[in-house]
């Protein structure tokens, strides 16, 4: 907000500061605020901006109190001056985590905060990476008594999930996120939050920034596009990092150290459809209420998936009327459940009742079966008025059809050796219908490799039995369990000193880049760690402020304690 009302008003303060010689534009000015011309203010590049610019408007102001126009009858200055998370602890931590939150960084939409951070290293002196991914790396040199330490790498990813409520006006690729405090918890207000992964983005900074934290030699390597197949982490040249230790900070569960997660891959399938002139009234098929949720780590949740859902209604409908298909959609991630999906069809007006009983019935039966997990689900029929329009032909309904009644979702098999962990599942995130193809995407995801390829196997049958094509992407491996870590047994024991009793150590059903890093880097010891999340990848997800400020605590501690 504070950005945003500095760059409406630039133009005028710049110039008018300029004419009264209180803004010469020099490099000590630019280190401050990147762009300072006649033409306006363009970029504010770090915390001591807006203190700095509110400072040269203050000195504008004694001198030429004609300024006051333009500062006491509007409100830039109480903007500049307001922030949403300042009351939250930790200051430095909860600065950082506004900061990102006021930059759009959805996956393949990265530039803009990699450049802040690269910003953030020029104005602190460290030497930095930018390699051609924008990944990005910051080298912060050990404080005293640490320059024999091995190096920590510390590590998290700078993309999020994108995903909104339907009636949430909100472009993620223009605008920040509408940050709120609610009850112990940051919000987003309709939107995903991106707690995952920017909180590890704002520890980080917090770290770099700090002057009285010890520490040994830091790297901290911040990844893009995790979110979409680790495609930062698959990328990175892992030459230009020398630790050996790494502490990732992708996590959602303070208390646990996660210490292995599954492997995965997108499974994209790409099926022809024709289409036939029809005529008839227009029903739109709405499938929501859904809760969504992570497709890895709420996969064990039991919760429906619109896709899924969809495809059984529509099956169904076939035993109680004739039906054409305009279009499909539903979902925009494969790693999020799919809250909700939409379908366009034609009938007869005789049938329409038919199908609105029918919708009332299935509505009831799923919520009765979901009782618990989804009891939210919906089926909503909209009437659209009467329609011409391309339809599948019967062929290509049939196989659309085929395709959602057999394609494998949920658990596929639960862990042998650790109880309680889910081993292979695989989740329908995406469908939609274009003119002339049926497209999906499954996020398949396994802890044990062979398992993986043979569910990826599975989908990829049943999408050239229906003559499509199949393509996998962004597979990335499991990380598998080291049954000797140094660095797990030395947090641990930082815990329990902490707090009294011990971590759980677990392994997830999540993707990390854990597993990437531990292939690429040679004796690599890596633990992952993190503040209580709740509902990540969905509109609902809010960070526990209490959590974040002891995990923070925690993660000082770890490092103070990794002296050798």
């Amino acid at each position: 907000m504070a950005a945003k009302q500095a760059e409406e008003h630039s133009t005028t303060i710049a110039s008018l500061l300029l004419k009264l010689q209180v803004l010469p534009v020099d490099t000590t000015i630019k280190k401050h605020i990147c762009e300072i011309t006649e033409n306006g203010i363009k970029y504010f590049s770090h915390k001591y901006s807006f203190l700095y610019f509110y400072s040269l408007l203050y000195a504008a102001y004694q001198t030429d109190m004609s300024i006051n126009k333009y500062t006491r009858n509007n409100t830039l200055m109480e903007e500049i001056n307001m922030r949403v998370l300042e009351n939250c602890e930790p200051k430095q931590v909860f600065y950082y985590f506004e900061e990102i939150c006021k930059i759009p960084h959805g996956s393949r939409n990265t530039k803009q905060i990699s450049d802040y951070l690269v910003a953030f290293a020029k104005e602190h002196d460290f030497d930095y990476v930018q390699d051609e991914m924008n990944n990005v790396i910051i080298y912060k040199p050990a404080t005293p008594g640490y320059e024999n330490a091995p190096t920590v790498i510390l590590q998290g990813h700078m993309d999020m999930v994108c995903e909104k409520r339907p009636d949430v006006q909100h472009d993620f690729e223009k605008d920040g996120l509408n940050l709120s405090v609610k009850d112990g918890y940051v919000t987003a207000n309709g939107t995903t939050l991106g707690g995952d992964d920017g909180i590890a983005v704002a520890y980080a900074l917090a770290l770099l920034d700090s002057t009285d934290l010890p520490h040994p030699a830091l790297e901290v390597l911040i990844t893009v596009d995790e979110e979409i197949g680790l495609l930062g982490a698959v990328g990175l040249d892992c030459s230009v990092l020398k630790g050996k230790r790494m502490i990732n900070m992708d996590s959602e569960a303070e208390g646990s150290l996660w210490i292995s997660c599954a492997g995965g891959l997108s499974a994209v399938s790409h099926i022809p459809v024709a289409r036939v002139d029809a005529e008839g009234e227009k029903l739109q098929i709405k499938v929501c209420g859904l809760m969504g949720g992570h497709s890895g780590s709420e996969i064990d949740k039991k919760r429906a998936n619109a896709n899924v859902v969809m495809g059984r209604f529509l099956y169904g409908l076939k035993r109680e009327a004739d039906y054409e298909i305009i279009s499909m959609t539903g979902g925009q991630k494969d790693n999020a459940i799919t809250r909700e999906a939409v379908c366009d069809i034609l009938v007869s007006k005789e049938e329409m009742d038919a199908i609105k009983a029918y919708a009332s019935k299935v509505e009831k039966g799923l919520r009765e079966e979901y009782d618990g997990s989804d009891k939210g689900i919906s089926i909503q029929i909209t009437e659209a008025g009467h329609e011409s329009a391309k339809v599948l032909h019967p062929t290509s309904r049939e196989k659309v059809l085929f395709y959602l009644m057999e394609v494998p979702f949920g658990i596929q098999k639960m862990s042998a050796n650790i109880e309680g962990l889910v081993e292979t599942s695989t989740n329908i995130g995406i469908v939609s219908l274009s003119e002339d193809e049926f497209f999906a995407s499954s996020g398949v995801r396994s802890s044990v490799e062979a398992a993986r390829n043979a569910l990826s196997d599975k989908i990829q049958y049943l999408t050239e039995f229906l003559g499509g094509e199949y393509e996998i992407q962004g597979a990335y491996p499991a990380w598998e369990y080291r049954k000797e870590s140094p660095l797990r047994d030395k947090m641990v024991e930082v815990y329990e000193t902490m707090y009294g009793q011990k971590p759980e150590v677990v392994a997830i059903h999540a993707g990390l880049e854990c597993g990437l890093f531990y292939k690429k880097i040679d004796g690599l010891d890596c633990v992952s760690l993190g503040p209580d999340m709740k509902d990540i990848h969905t509109s609902e997800e809010v960070l526990d402020i209490a959590s974040t400020e002891r995990v923070w605590k925690y993660l000082v501690k770890v490092l103070e304690e990794l002296k050798d």
